[in-house]
């Protein structure tokens, strides 16, 4: 049993920071990428930025320059750094983790006010 545990997330107003995290806790082998992905009421889920065990890292270009992806490979964590915030910003952020299968955590309310 393998769990994504997130944290972080919220309500901030448009400029502002936020920060989550997520551990992979319980069974889980060699962990290849770790991301996070979002989803806005109306709108498929998107890949918002991955990290790859080596530390290569791609974003999406609507986020680029302003979040920042990272990972400590050590506890199974994976960080996402968020800076100028804008209200397409929210969105539900999700969890991903690519081991020997794919897991996806519960998800965390990220919500920009204008």
């Amino acid at each position: 049993q393998v769990d994504l545990v997130e944290s972080g997330g919220g309500l901030v107003q448009a400029g502002g920071s936020l920060s989550l995290s997520c551990a992979a806790r319980g069974s889980i082998f060699s962990i290849n990428r770790m991301a996070w992905y979002r989803q806005a009421p109306g709108k498929q889920r998107e890949l918002v930025a991955m990290v790859t065990s080596g530390g290569s890292t791609n974003y999406a270009d609507s986020v680029k320059g302003r979040f920042t992806i990272s990972r400590d490979n050590a506890e199974n964590t994976v960080y996402l750094q968020m800076s100028s915030l804008k209200p397409e910003d929210t969105a539900v952020y999700y969890c991903y983790t690519l081991s020997n299968r794919s897991y996806w955590g519960q998800g965390t309310q990220v919500t920009v006010s204008s």
